[in-house]
């Protein structure tokens, strides 16, 4: 009996041995089965995830703090970075549109808002650029730009043929509002060289013009500006309507131009009518985007459209029924895919 006892046992002992091996056996089986589907449901993810081969880091150029471009840029960098998993993006202050054209071309950004006619000269290599831009396209186009010339009350300046030999801000280097300039002085038969041309962003230009150390600025963005309005608050100042003629001149020769009326109740604290031109504000994103990351970015954005319309009242003007008028240069392949599916 005793011997049986053993080997009943030992015969036990070995059957336990044996099932905890072939259940280790099994487990790691299970376990590479799970870690299998798991990857294959990752890959497949739903909208907002981040796919394979995305951008982590997105930058989006605006413009200077004092324009429309930064509260717009800003609003819709942080669209993307709370809407798209594993993304983060900023909105940074810039020199606007040449300047950002370049550097989203030499791949120092991913998305950038820019005016666009510089957007259409940047891709054909014309103007004041000196070869094509080829990797960037575009995504929307937001509201009018109106360039503007504003002075102060008692300056004396009626007309932009006024501005001989005055102190004038032109706008940033690389700014749109440079380029813009510079055709609207030789539509009225004059060039850079004279004024005594005073290369300043918005809010330097503001300042100045409050000091007294420019007698005018060109400034290019959506109305109400915020420096201008700022400015108004503590100065009497104006804004000075362009020549019939050398509109008629602008809009003839530059495709991009239209003639423009800025209301009286344009701004709070002045009677600001004028006679002006103006662009289009738009969007462009690097090529080096890939499509299906361009696709969920650009849906983010017209899925929180309120955000864009709490950032500045511009914002109120960007529609998806809108967002194609104007678009001076090809879509990126995923904008143009969203849209495609509207």
């Amino acid at each position: 009996m005793k011997k049986f006892s053993w080997l009943l046992v030992l015969m036990l002992t070995l059957s336990f041995v044996l099932a905890a091996c072939g259940g280790d056996s099994g487990g790691d089986g299970g376990e590479e089965t799970t870690e299998d589907e798991t990857t294959e449901e990752g890959e497949s993810s739903g909208d907002g995830a981040s796919g394979e081969g995305w951008i982590e880091n997105i930058t989006v150029l605006t413009g200077g703090e004092a324009g429309v471009y930064f509260p717009i840029g800003v609003a819709m960098a942080d669209i993307i970075d709370s809407q798209l998993e594993d993304v983060s993006a900023t909105g940074v202050s810039s020199g606007a549109s040449v300047s950002n054209a370049e550097q989203l071309n030499n791949g120092e950004a991913q998305l950038a808002l820019v005016q666009n006619d510089i957007a259409y000269y940047g891709v054909e290599g014309t103007n004041m650029f000196e070869e094509p831009l080829e990797n960037y396209s575009g995504v929307l186009t937001l509201y009018p730009e109106t360039i503007q010339l504003v002075t102060l009350a008692d300056s004396g300046i009626e007309s932009v043929s006024d501005l001989e030999g005055m102190r004038v801000a032109i706008g940033d280097v690389g700014s749109g509002t440079e380029a813009n300039a510079t055709q609207i002085l030789e539509a009225h038969g004059l060039s850079e060289s004279d004024v005594d041309a005073q290369y300043l962003d918005f809010a330097d230009a503001s300042t100045n013009l409050q000091d007294g150390n420019v007698d005018a600025a060109f400034v290019t963005a959506g109305t109400p500006t915020g420096a201008i309005q700022e400015l108004s608050a503590s100065a009497d100042v104006k804004l000075v309507s362009f020549d019939q003629e050398a509109i008629d001149s602008l809009t003839e020769e530059y495709s991009y131009y239209t003639q423009h009326e800025i209301p009286a109740d344009a701004y709070e604290n002045f009677d600001s009518t004028a006679t002006t031109v103006a662009v289009q504000a738009m969007v462009i994103a690097s090529n080096d985007i890939p499509d299906d990351q361009m696709y969920e970015m650009t849906k983010a954005l017209f899925e929180n459209l309120d955000d864009l319309s709490n950032a500045h009242v511009r914002g109120e003007e960007v529609t998806l029924d809108t967002a194609q008028d104007g678009m001076s240069i090809d879509l990126h392949p995923g904008a143009q895919q969203y849209y495609d599916e509207q």
